[in-house]
């Protein structure tokens, strides 16, 4: 068991070899710098990684992941991913992907009490307080729990089209998208949930910066 981890370096191995066969070229390519077109704001659950589900290749996504895919405005790692991805890699969309079955959305959902990491769930559970009346009114916990995924998804497409740089981007062009979608484990497949911006004009007249002179 303690030499488990040894599987990992296995495999990469076995992986760099068998890309290596199947595209020869690819390594080279990436050395040379990264071009990405897609940011992936995602959770950090272990069964959801960008690349696999979308059958991406090695450096198609730039990734931001953490727990229940927040978009939290006083995160300075997030913030600092965005902005290198917006302002430096020029991606042209962002996406926001959580996934049903979310334990920290569901953490968030209930009353129970997690520790240190209920000062994180703080920020989930205010996305419940916001829809508090759609949700409240699902007597069935579990899809109560996968309409809170949806509407935590959308919340954090909402948080994104806040942040001023990404304004400052719509302003000079349509660039970047912000999509929200949904992972299904058990069936394996992405949900889009159709929540697609690229404005700021659907926020409250408060959220929205006026273009730089």
């Amino acid at each position: 068991m303690p030499d488990k981890y040894k599987n990992l370096l296995d495999g990469n191995i076995k992986w760099s070899a068998d890309t290596a066969k199947s595209n020869p070229d690819l390594f080279k390519q990436l050395a040379k710098a990264q071009h990405p077109e897609f940011l992936w704001i995602g959770c950090s659950d272990s069964r959801v990684p960008a690349t696999q589900v979308t059958n991406a290749l090695p450096g198609s996504i730039f990734v931001q992941r953490n727990i229940a895919n927040m978009v939290v405005h006083t995160d300075t790692n997030l913030l600092s991913v965005v902005y290198y991805a917006v302002k430096v890699l020029k991606v042209k969309h962002i996406i926001v992907c959580g996934h049903y079955g979310c334990g920290g959305v569901l953490a968030a959902m209930s009353n129970k009490n997690f520790g240190f990491l209920d000062n994180w769930l703080l920020h989930i559970k205010d996305v419940y307080r916001l829809h508090s009346k759609e949700l409240d009114a699902i007597e069935d916990e579990h899809k109560r729990g996968e309409r809170f995924v949806e509407l935590n998804v959308q919340e954090q497409v909402n948080n994104l089209s806040k942040i001023s740089f990404i304004q400052e981007e719509w302003n000079k062009g349509e660039f970047p998208y912000i999509h929200g979608w949904v992972y299904h484990l058990g069936e394996g497949r992405i949900h889009n949930l159709d929540v697609a911006v690229n404005s700021a004009k659907t926020l409250s007249g408060v959220y929205q910066y006026e273009p730089n002179s």
